[in-house]
């Protein structure tokens, strides 16, 4: 249970559309400038950094400076560990599914 208290922050993070879109545009794992991720946004460079900073404080993200430049990058880590917490659930559900179905058709 405590480790899944401490996934709660990344939830929380991916609980926005923006940051979605930004993870989705960090996928390839490959390290890439707030230039490239603003791209297409109805909103601010500043605004992604924004969101960007809740994600990296949740862990979900990483920056690092490539010359005059911050890059961001998915921590596949973390990624991991919340696709491992969703699949727990899921199995979880899908057990008290098959038993309310099995007292429903008794």
């Amino acid at each position: 249970m405590a480790e899944l208290e401490g996934s709660a922050s990344v939830f929380a993070a991916l609980g926005d559309t923006t940051r979605l879109r930004l993870v989705r545009r960090l996928c390839d794992d490959a390290p890439t400038s707030i230039t490239e991720l603003s791209t297409g946004f109805p909103i601010t460079r500043q605004g992604v950094t924004k969101h960007l900073r809740v994600m990296e404080r949740a862990g979900l993200v990483r920056s690092a400076q490539q010359g005059r430049e911050t890059v961001w990058q998915l921590e596949q880590k973390r990624i991991a560990e919340a696709r491992r917490h969703l699949e727990a659930i899921s199995a979880r559900w899908d057990t008290a599914l098959g038993r309310l179905k099995g007292f429903v058709e008794r």
